[in-house]
């Protein structure tokens, strides 16, 4: 078993979804895509809402537009975490988030809910 890649670190990730381009997209969904990059994904997204939180101006519009678009682009194993991380603090910026992942319905259609 080899161990979990250390590239790309959390900055590179937070940058990332910080740039919100076509490319940085891009760049995110080929993260999504490799099973053993989803720690330094998660990562990357942690450290991204907490340079977010630190901010001096808090722009809600764009995370709740990445959450919406992460919770679309986001295989079903990563759901769960995504959520977990949106509800890690109360501070507006991890809710802004969290409301744009609630919004995408990714959680409900990786894990619908029982037909009784």
């Amino acid at each position: 078993m080899t161990p979990a890649a250390s590239f790309p670190d959390r900055e590179t990730v937070a940058q990332k979804f910080a740039g919100a381009s076509e490319a940085d997209k891009s760049y995110i969904e080929l993260l999504m895509e490799n099973v053993a990059q989803d720690d330094n994904l998660v990562d990357g997204l942690h450290r991204y809402l907490d340079l977010s939180a630190e901010s001096r101006f808090l722009n809600s519009l764009k995370l709740e537009t990445t959450g919406t678009w992460i919770g679309t682009a986001a295989p079903a194993r990563l759901q769960i975490r995504l959520m977990e991380a949106a509800k890690s603090s109360q501070h507006p910026a991890y809710q802004a988030f969290r409301n744009g992942l609630s919004r995408s319905g990714g959680l409900e259609k990786a894990y619908p809910a029982a037909k009784i």
